[in-house]
C-alpha cells in the first residue's frame, strides 16, 4: 500500500540520519572518558580502543531508543508541515493508523535493542570492568616505564628504575621513595627482582641503602642492605568473587534473585519496554501546525526521552532499595506510559474535542430568529400594446385630452 511504503521509507531514512549523528557524538564523549580514564591511571594507555569499543556497546541500546524516537518525530513532524497529514486524514486515515507502519520500521530496532540489553550489555560490562581490573591488579613496578619516575597505585611511593626489556622481573638502578604518616624513606638499590609469596608480590632490592627521615622530629637515619624485601602489591593472586549486578548475564539474574539483581533486571527490561513505549510517544507528539514557522516538537521529544530515561533509572535505585517489586515497578512505569500514549493518540484522532476546562472556548450566543418577510407589493399591470398616449395619463396636466 502506497501508505505503508510512504511511511516506512519516511522514518527509516530519518532514523539513519539521527542514529549517525547520535553516535558520532556519544563516540567522542566516551573517547574523551576512555583517555581520561588512561590519564588516571585507571585503563592501560594501550587498551584505550578496546575500553571505548565496551563502553560503545554498553551504550548501544539508549543511542538506538533514542535514535528512533527522534525518527518518528522528525518523519511525522515533516508530514505535519508540508500538509501530508492534512491529505492523509482528509482520505479518512486517522492518526492511529499510522502505528502499523511505524513499528513495521521499528521492530526490528526492538528486537536489536533487545538482544543487546539481556546479552551484550552484561558482556560488554564484565569485559571492561576485566580490563580495568587486571590493569589495577598489575604490580606497582610493572606500571614503571624504564627512565621515568612514576607514582604507585595508592600514590604513596614513587619509582624510578631501570628495568631489562626481555625480563619483566628484573630491574637495576631501583630508586624508591615512600611517604607514611610520620615517616619518608628513600631506597636505592643496584639490581633486583620480583618473587610471589603468600598471594603477595615482593620487589627484591640487592647492594643497596635505605635513607630515613621522622617527619615529627627531623631524624635521620641511614642503612646499608644486601638483601632487602619491598612490598610491590597485596593479594595480586586473588580474584575476587562478588560480581556486580550489571556483570552478570539476565539468566544469572532470573536465577538467583535479590533486590540488587532484581533492580539490574528492571534496568533491562525497562530499556525494551520503554524503546516501545517511546515509538507510540512519538507518533502521538509529532503533531504541529504548518502555519507555524518553528517547530517544537523534537525539543519536547528530547526532554520526554530525558524524563523517561531518568524514571526508568530512578524505578531501578526503588527496586534496589525495597521500595517495590520487580513486577509492580515494570507494570507501573511502563503500563502507565503505554495509557498515556494510546490516550494521546485517541485524543488526536478525535480532533482535540476534548480540551482543559481553562481552554474550552465559551459557546456562542444563540442567533436571533429570523425576521418576517415583508407583504407582497401589489403587481403593476403594463398598459397594452397600442394605447394612445392620451387614454395612458389623462390626468397628467398639461397634456390635451
Amino acid at each position: 500500500m502506497l501508505f505503508d511504503s510512504t511511511v516506512r521509507k519516511e522514518t527509516a531514512r530519518s532514523f539513519g540520519l539521527a542514529f549517525v549523528v547520535i553516535l558520532t557524538i556519544v563516540v567522542t564523549m566516551l573517547l574523551v572518558r576512555s583517555l581520561g580514564m588512561a590519564a588516571k591511571g585507571s585503563v592501560a594507555p594501550q587498551h584505550v580502543l578496546l575500553s571505548l569499543g565496551y563502553l560503545t556497546l554498553a551504550q548501544l541500546p539508549v543511542m538506538l531508543s533514542l535514535s528512533l524516537f527522534v525518527a518518528v518525530v522528525m518523519s511525522l513532524g515533516r508530514m505535519y508541515k508540508e500538509s501530508e497529514m492534512t491529505i492523509w486524514f482528509a482520505s479518512g486515515l486517522g492518526l492511529s493508523r499510522f502505528i502499523r507502519p511505524v513499528l513495521a520500521t521499528a521492530w526490528p530496532v526492538i528486537l536489536v535493542v533487545a538482544l543487546l540489553m539481556t546479552i551484550v550489555w552484561p558482556w560488554s560490562n564484565n569485559s571492561s570492568a576485566q580490563l580495568r581490573q587486571q590493569f589495577e591488579q598489575r604490580s606497582d613496578l610493572s606500571r614503571v616505564a624504564p627512565g621515568q619516575f612514576q607514582t604507585s597505585n595508592d600514590g604513596s611511593r614513587v619509582f624510578f628504575i631501570e628495568r631489562d626489556p626481555t625480563n619483566e622481573a628484573a630491574a637495576r638502578n631501583v630508586f624508591i621513595m615512600s611517604n607514611s604518616e610520620h615517616l619518608e624513606s628513600v631506597t636505592t638499590s643496584a639490581q633486583g627482582s620480583l618473587v610471589t609469596q603468600n598471594d603477595q608480590r615482593l620487589l627484591v632490592l640487592e647492594h643497596g641503602q635505605r635513607n630515613d627521615v621522622d617527619t615529627r622530629n627531623g631524624d635521620k637515619s641511614v642503612a646499608r642492605f644486601d638483601r632487602y624485601l619491598v612490598t610491590v602489591d597485596d593479594g595480586v593472586m586473588r580474584s575476587s568473587d562478588t560480581r556486580p549486578p550489571k556483570t552478570l548475564s539476565t539468566f544469572e539474574l532470573l536465577a538467583n534473585r535479590s533486590k540488587p539483581n532484581d533492580g539490574e533486571l528492571a534496568y533491562r527490561f525497562g530499556m525494551i519496554l520503554g524503546c516501545v513505549n517511546l515509538v507510540l510517544l512519538g507518533i502521538g507528539i509529532s503533531a504541529t501546525n504548518p502555519r507555524r514557522a518553528s517547530n517544537w516538537n523534537l525539543l519536547f521529544a528530547l526532554l520526554a526521552f530525558i524524563v523517561y530515561f531518568n524514571l526508568i533509572n530512578l524505578t531501578q535505585s526503588w527496586v534496589v532499595n525495597g521500595k517495590y517489586a520487580l513486577g509492580s515497578s515494570l507494570l507501573g512505569l511502563h503500563g502507565l506510559a503505554f495509557v498515556v500514549n494510546m490516550l494521546l493518540l485517541a485524543w488526536r484522532d478525535m480532533g482535540n474535542r476534548f480540551s482543559l476546562p481553562w481552554k474550552r472556548v465559551p459557546p456562542s450566543p444563540p442567533a436571533p430568529p429570523p425576521a418576517a418577510p415583508p407583504p407582497p407589493a401589489a403587481p403593476i399591470i403594463a398598459p397594452a400594446l397600442g394605447t394612445p398616449l392620451s387614454m395612458q395619463n389623462p390626468t397628467t396636466p398639461g397634456v390635451p385630452v
